[in-house]
């Protein structure tokens, strides 16, 4: 009987892969991935898997939660409402790094860990990782404390 290599040697080609994706994205439409590049990578199937709308609506989030997606139906080919919170409707150029940070879930489902996010996130704007966990961290503290969204 052969053993099973631990889990953590999954873990890898997921990340890399995600990360290559995510420098695709920035090749694409990078340097500077603001409000409308955004909508355009959502309609781009070659970079987000699944048909996905954006939604300005909390209830779905659960205390501290900045943006999830929420299925649409049954399949993953039925789409997904990217869930973003009400504070970044007027701070628009905020919700790429969010979002970006959520797209892996569309794309690779449960699969897809924080670091896969990170990893995506920030190869598609083209940020070092650790700034690229430091702004979302800013951003989701902000949210969590009550502070206006800067």
């Amino acid at each position: 009987m052969s053993k099973q290599p631990p889990a953590d040697d999954f873990r890898q080609p997921l990340n890399t892969h995600v990360a290559a994706k995510g420098a695709e994205i920035f090749e694409k439409y990078g340097p500077c991935i603001g409000w409308n590049e955004l909508l355009r990578i959502l309609e781009d199937r070659a970079c987000v898997r699944y048909p996905c709308e954006m939604r300005f609506d909390a209830s779905p989030l659960g205390p501290g939660e900045f943006a999830h997606p929420v299925p649409k139906g049954k399949t993953p080919e039925d789409g997904f409402v990217m869930h973003v919170h009400p504070a970044y409707l007027t701070k628009r150029d905020s919700v790429p790094l969010l979002v970006l940070y959520q797209l892996v879930l569309v794309n690779y489902g449960e699969f897809a860990s924080a670091d896969d996010a990170e990893a995506f996130g920030a190869a598609a704007l083209g940020l070092d990782k650790e700034e690229y966990y430091s702004q979302l961290c800013a951003l989701a503290d902000q949210l969590a404390s009550g502070c206006p969204v800067a």
